[in-house]
């Protein structure tokens, strides 16, 4: 007999602590009664679920939503030895409701959404007198709900609403897109009039966050569930450009250096360093296999998981992105493979591809020759200021102010030239479709590797144009097609999840 997943997960807490991180010890051990009566017992909860959401960052698993698309492919060894995950660059069989690496990350997310919940619930029902705490407890734990549906479902679609509260009401199937939106949405707005606007724990998320995932959400939301408001994002958007609490960093490359960590252009960073438990191995899966065949310690060493596409790594004259004197091109991507004076070359069995560009936003100098860089840590990006303007401006061109956008796509572009726009760089004298076609590249220039790619491709009906065209794995198998805008729900889930059955699959599947 079926069981239900999801309530099979309420047994489990990933309770990931660290002594940098977070230095709390979770209690699994409470009782509902307990956990429900007391904030004490609730804050190791909240605080465990952050773990938790920092670490389904990490290492493979962190960067698996960035493949198949037009900015990053896998390495060729990658697709040569793993024809599973191959299958999310080529769009083949492979990517089906068997795919293991997929359901990972499904079930990953899930058991942080349980925990959220069951805060959510706890805190709803708390009636201790420290309204102040209980406020932004119940804050923190509304936005990690609020973020973790917005991945999920801008990936698969309809999805579950864990909601104890209405737990018989709702069950476990999956729900409308206006019903998930209309959580989504509300419990950001939770977050917001709940959140300080300060956190001494980096790790926690604070009100302009908050602000800023509820612009994006109005901006992203599918047609279809009936949440795609530019009114509203530029609104929220807006909040936190007036706020003046952020700014962008002078030079690009500082934004990616541990030495300007939670600056002020980060609204929210995953927090790691170099050093076990708290490394992330994003380095071990970007970096070169032909470097990492020459010494294990150089730093800019790894196994070729995610590398950028070569209509990423291009100049525009070359049929690419990048124009001249852009200076996030080399602060992104390396192109200068040469280690302590020595080139590597590529063996026999490799795929070929090692020495071409690699992403460079994770290389950690910190480990150079001392450690192996699977001990990378530097801190992951996950919402930056200059991501809040190009959001802003899109909301203004969609609004009919496309001149207004421009200034604001000018600030980012002001900085990625060294401060000065040299002639014909600024935007401007655009049409509103222009804009609009242009504003994609801006993105991938300013924000690549950072994890935006795909849904900023789903929410502009672009994904099946542009991987098609600029996918090496994908245009050589030619399967990609319009279904592939979800992924499909894993097998396991509709054989353990009563409420998920076989033709609730998504279409295509």
């Amino acid at each position: 007999m079926k069981v239900k997943i999801l309530t099979a997960m309420a047994s489990i807490m990933l309770f990931a602590s660290c002594s940098d991180f977070l230095d709390q010890d979770p209690n699994t051990a409470l009782t509902e009664e307990q956990t429900y009566s007391k904030m004490d017992n609730i804050e190791p909860l909240v605080l465990g679920m952050y773990s938790s959401w920092r670490n389904v960052q990490k290492d493979r698993g962190g960067l698996m939503f960035q493949l198949g698309t037009d900015e990053t492919q896998q390495g060729a060894f990658q697709v040569m030895t793993t024809p599973g995950q191959a299958g999310l660059d080529y769009y083949n069989g492979f990517l089906s409701q068997e795919n293991t690496a997929l359901a990972e990350q499904w079930d990953s997310r899930w058991l942080v959404l349980q925990s959220a919940g069951q805060a959510i619930y706890a805190l709803n029902n708390n009636t201790e007198a420290d309204t102040a705490r209980r406020n932004i407890l119940l804050g923190e734990a509304s936005f990690i709900r609020a973020s973790l549906m917005f991945e999920l479902s801008q990936y698969w679609g309809e999805i579950p609403i864990l909601d104890q509260a209405r737990t018989q009401e709702l069950g476990y199937g999956r729900h409308s897109l206006p019903d998930v939106y209309t959580y989504i949405v509300n419990d950001l707005k939770v977050a917001e009039a709940n959140l300080p606007v300060t956190q001494s724990n980096k790790a926690l998320p604070v009100k302009y966050l908050a602000q800023a995932l509820l612009g994006k959400v109005f901006l992203y939301a599918p047609v279809a569930s009936g949440a795609r408001d530019y009114t509203q994002a530029k609104e929220w958007l807006g909040k936190v450009i007036s706020s003046g609490k952020y700014s962008l960093l002078a030079n690009y490359a500082d934004v990616f250096s541990p030495d300007h960590a939670n600056s002020t252009e980060s609204l929210y960073e995953f927090q790691f360093n170099n050093t076990w438990p708290d490394n992330n191995q994003i380095q071990w899966q970007t970096g070169s296999r032909a470097i990492a065949n020459l010494d294990q310690y150089a730093y800019f060493g790894g196994y070729d998981l995610l590398v950028p596409t070569q209509y990423c790594y291009s100049d525009k004259s070359a049929g690419g992105i990048w124009e001249p004197g852009d200076r996030r091109k080399d602060a992104s991507i390396r192109y200068d493979f040469t280690y302590r004076g020595i080139t590597p070359t590529i063996p026999a069995g490799f795929g070929g591809d090692e020495l071409d560009p690699h992403v460079k936003k994770y290389e950690d100098v910190r480990v150079d020759g001392r450690q192996s860089f699977w001990n990378s840590g530097k801190n992951k990006p996950y919402i930056r200021y200059a991501d809040v303007l190009l959001c802003y401006a899109e909301c203004l061109n969609e609004l009919g102010s496309t001149t207004d956008a421009e200034g604001y796509v000018n600030q980012v572009r002001t900085r990625a030239f060294g401060g000065t726009l040299p002639a014909g760089m600024n935007w401007t004298g655009l049409s509103q479709a222009d804009f609009r076609d242009r504003i994609l590249d801006e993105r991938m220039r300013e924000l690549a590797f950072e994890g935006w790619r795909r849904m900023d491709l789903i929410r502009t009906g672009k994904l099946v144009q542009n991987v098609k065209a600029r996918n090496k794995w994908a245009a050589q198998s030619g399967t990609i097609a319009e279904f592939h805008n979800r992924y499909p729900i894993s097998l396991k889930e509709i054989q353990l999840n009563d409420d998920i059955n076989p033709e609730d699959q998504n279409p295509g599947y």
